[in-house]
C-alpha cells in the first residue's frame, strides 16, 4: 500500500498481533516490481483553491518474507492554484520485516526545492502495542496502540478478499505524518473482475497478463476524533493477489486525484529466494 497520505494534504497549505500476517505472508507472494502511475485532478472543490493537478508517482516494491520487504516510493505534483503554481515532491523509503514485526521509515516532503518535512524512525510490535522510536527531526520514543505495518496490511487485504470477506477494519501504522500516530481504516473489498483490452491500462499492465483484481477502497480515520466522522483520506485501486495495484484514486476531502498505471516492470518472482 503506498504512504499517500504522508503529507501531500498538509504541503498545499504550509490491530492486531502478528500471527495473520505471519500466515499471509507464507501462502501469498507479493511480487517485486517497479510501477509508475500518472497523475491528474479528477475534481476539487472551491474551497481546496485547486485548479488543475499534473504529477507522476513511482512505487518500487522488492524483497522477500525471509528478508523483509523494502519499498521505495516517490510522488511529485505540479498543482496550479491560480496565482501561481506549487510543486511537491514526497519521498519515502521503508524497510518491513513481517515476521519480526519490525518497521523502519525515512519519509520526506518538499514544496518548491524547500523541505517541509522530514520523519525517520523505527517502529516494532510488542504484544498489544507498537513502540516506536523516532530518530527525526526530534529523538522521542513512544508507545501505540497495536497495529499492522503496511506490507503486513496488504498482506491482510489480499488473504480476506481471497477469502471473500467484503468489509474489515484494521489500524494501521506507516509512519506518515509526524510518525507518531495509528489510523483506523475500513477496508471494502469487490467481487473478483478480469481487465479487458479496452481497459485503458491495459497495455502497461500486461505483465499481469489474464489474473483477477479486485476493486479495493479504504478509508483512513484519525482515532483521536470523538463520535461519528468523515474519513481523513480514502483511496480506491485495483488490487492484484500479487500486491500490484493500478486505476488509483486518491480523495482527500477538497480534492480528488486520479493515477493511471503507464509502465510495470516485474522485477523478481513473488517471495523472492525464500524456500
Amino acid at each position: 500500500m503506498f504512504p499517500l497520505r504522508m503529507a501531500f494534504a498538509a504541503t498545499l497549505t504550509l490491530a492486531a498481533g502478528t500471527a495473520a500476517g505471519q500466515a499471509s505472508a507464507a501462502t501469498i507472494g507479493l511480487v517485486p516490481h517497479r510501477a509508475v502511475y500518472d497523475i491528474f485532478l479528477k475534481e476539487a472543490s472551491d474551497r481546496s483553491g485547486i485548479e488543475g493537478v499534473r504529477g507522476r508517482m513511482v512505487y518500487e516494491f522488492s524483497g522477500s518474507p525471509c528478508k523483509g520487504f523494502n519499498t521505495q516510493f516517490r510522488f511529485v505534483t505540479r498543482i496550479d492554484v491560480g496565482d501561481g503554481v506549487r510543486v511537491t515532491d514526497q519521498r519515502s523509503t521503508t524497510f518491513e520485516d513481517v515476521s519480526a514485526g519490525k518497521f523502519r521509515f525515512d519519509n520526506k516532503s518538499f514544496t518548491d526545492d524547500q523541505l517541509d518535512k522530514d520523519v525517520s524512525g523505527a517502529a516494532a510490535e510488542a504484544g498489544d502495542k507498537v513502540t516506536i522510536e523516532l530518530t527525526g527531526p526530534n529523538q522521542r520514543a513512544l508507545e501505540l496502540a497495536g497495529s499492522r505495518f503496511p506490507a503486513e496490511h496488504m498482506l491482510e487485504v489480499i488473504a480476506r478478499a481471497r477469502k471473500g470477506e467484503r468489509v474489515f477494519e484494521s489500524r494501521i501504522f506507516d509512519g506518515s505524518e509526524d510518525g507518531d500516530q495509528t489510523f483506523l481504516t475500513t477496508t471494502v473489498v469487490g467481487a473478483a473482475k478480469k481487465s479487458t483490452d479496452t481497459d485503458p491500462e491495459a497495455k502497461a499492465a500486461a505483465p499481469l497478463g489474464t489474473s483477477d483484481y479486485w476493486p479495493v477502497s479504504i478509508a483512513y480515520f484519525d482515532e483521536k476524533s470523538k463520535g461519528d466522522q468523515l474519513p481523513i483520506y480514502s483511496q480506491s485501486f485495483k488490487l492484484y493477489e500479487n500486491g500490484v495495484t493500478r486505476d488509483l484514486t486518491l480523495d482527500y476531502g477538497d480534492f480528488v486525484l486520479a493515477g493511471k498505471l503507464t509502465k510495470l516492470e516485474v522485477l523478481g518472482p513473488p517471495n523472492g529466494d525464500c524456500k
